[in-house]
């Protein structure tokens, strides 16, 4: 287990669990949120964030936390794990609106500088939806890497329970 990528609704914890992960297996973590948005909210446009993507995934070892679903198959292909934060609804819309007011007008650590965190109707929406809209597609698109150890963690309880494993044993004992 060298290259793990972690993808799932805004307010899963992704972020979290990779910089967790990171330091209980001692590999690098790219938040992928910092490579795309430049400061004041910035995309990076579509060819260079590819090839962004494209040299991440060259490393030999890599913790990669975000969604991009543009992009998954360009992770997806070099990853040893996948791992879908699958949260209630509630749970990831009550996270988003507390980063929000813990981050207000400041820079999280998972983003640039020129980045203050902010919340508007369509990520809440986004984040809303998750489950119904994105989902089904990220299952069916699983699907076709099963020669991948893809795990499905439907609770924060279930990361808790993965990242205390990491940390007792150096390594993740279900993999």
């Amino acid at each position: 287990m060298k290259r793990i990528m972690i993808i799932g609704s805004g307010g899963a914890g992704k972020s979290t669990l990779a910089k967790q992960l990171g330091e209980a297996l001692q590999l690098p973590v790219h938040h992928l949120d910092a490579y795309f948005w430049k400061p004041g909210w910035t995309p990076t446009p579509d060819e260079e964030w590819d090839s962004v993507q494209e040299n991440l995934v060259l490393e030999e070892q890599w913790i990669i936390d975000g969604n991009y679903g543009r992009t998954l198959d360009i992770r997806m292909n070099r990853a040893d794990v996948i791992i879908l934060l699958d949260f209630p609804r509630w749970i990831t819309v009550y996270r988003v609106i507390k980063r929000r007011i813990m981050y207000h007008g400041k820079t999280r650590p998972d983003l640039n500088e020129g980045c203050p965190e902010s919340l508007d109707f369509e990520f809440l929406k986004w984040v809303w939806t998750f489950r119904k809209t994105k989902i089904p597609g990220i299952l069916q698109k699983l699907a076709n890497y099963n020669d991948k150890h893809i795990m499905i963690l439907k609770s924060p309880r279930e990361a808790r329970k993965f990242i205390n494993e990491a940390k007792a044993l150096g390594k993740i004992s279900t993999i």
